[in-house]
């Protein structure tokens, strides 16, 4: 064969060689890239603003002496002081209320109190526990290693429970009408938020009943994988949930092997068939995301919709104020 003809077979086996390298190693899409924020997660003209309050502090935390918890409260322009209102407590409130955030749950709640797709609620934004000397969490550090975050959230125990309960409830009881009927008390978090809201209902039904989870933490970060089975094996109990997690969350592979244990997508489905198999009140949606809040933070107005969509409505045709959007309170 002709030396140029091998020279330009060697150039195509070169070019076919490389080709199926880089297909084999090209990236893959990003799984967060198909999510976006929607119209009920931005400020909309003409819906009234609630308010974010704070911060404030609980300190001297009886639970994890030495911590103290900061929060703030978002008081919606509808709020009337006469009555009783539903309650939301949000989890690592800095990434809840972050107005640049992937979640923004002030813009949600705005909206849909406005639109009556949800009823008129206070929420609270709460940061995990830290000493005085430790830096407040923030969206670029969530506080995992700065703060109490891991074991205030991943423990199943009823500490934590304890903080929402019987020292952040009476600290809001003193400034604001809250019902004490927990079907209008709702809780929520990502990662480990989640599995602390997830707790804090299962420890406390008595006073929370209906818990949102995106990404959650049922991993064996201090025995959450536990969870399926200890639900399994337990009494019903009268709560709602709604599950968030996406293909991509953090898949078990832990210095080269996999441990499903740690497979954060394999131990939320593992909740959602436990819960299921119990009669659980549940909803659930699974992605494509990473761990992270971008999925979540798109279905997040559907999760709050569906968690809250037994509020009371009228269906008189004559009854103009229901027909009407939510209007502030007058003060």
């Amino acid at each position: 064969m002709h030396k140029n003809t091998l020279y330009a077979l060697g150039l195509a086996l070169t070019a076919g060689t490389t080709f199926a390298i880089a297909r084999q190693t090209a990236p893959k899409a990003n799984p967060d890239s198909q999510y976006r924020l929607g119209p009920d997660s931005m400020p909309q003209e003409g819906v009234p603003k609630g308010e974010i309050k704070g911060p404030f502090v609980l300190e001297k935390c009886k639970s994890y002496p030495g911590t103290q918890h900061t929060y703030w409260v978002y008081v919606p322009a509808q709020y009337d002081p006469s009555k009783p209102t539903a309650l939301m407590v949000y989890q690592d409130g800095q990434a809840f209320k972050n107005e640049t955030g992937d979640l923004r749950a002030q813009n949600v709640m705005d909206n849909l109190i406005y639109r009556r797709e949800i009823p008129v609620m206070l929420a609270v934004f709460i940061n995990p526990g830290r000493t005085p000397e430790q830096p407040e969490p923030s969206p670029r550090d969530w506080g995992d290693r700065t703060t109490n975050r891991g074991t205030e959230y991943n423990s199943l125990d009823d500490k934590y429970a304890k903080v929402i309960t019987d020292e952040l409830l009476p600290a809001l009881e003193k400034d604001y009408n809250l019902s004490k009927n927990p079907e209008q008390r709702g809780i929520g978090g990502s990662s480990s938020g989640a599995i602390a809201a997830f707790t804090v209902a299962w420890e406390r039904p008595d006073a929370f009943r209906k818990v949102l989870s995106n990404v959650g933490s049922f991993t064996n970060i201090r025995g959450g994988h536990q969870y399926p089975d200890i639900i399994s094996k337990s009494a019903k109990k009268p709560l709602r949930v709604y599950l968030c997690d996406g293909r991509n969350d953090n898949r078990g592979m832990r210095g080269g092997v996999y441990d499903e244990k740690w497979d954060w997508f394999l131990q939320n489905v593992r909740m959602q068939k436990a819960l299921t198999q119990k009669g659980y009140d549940l909803n659930y949606t699974w992605g494509m995301n990473n761990h992270g809040q971008k999925y979540g933070g798109a279905v997040f107005p559907d999760m709050m919709r569906w968690l809250w969509r037994d509020g009371p409505v009228s269906a008189d045709p004559n009854d103009l104020v229901e027909r009407d959007f939510r209007q502030p309170v007058k003060r």
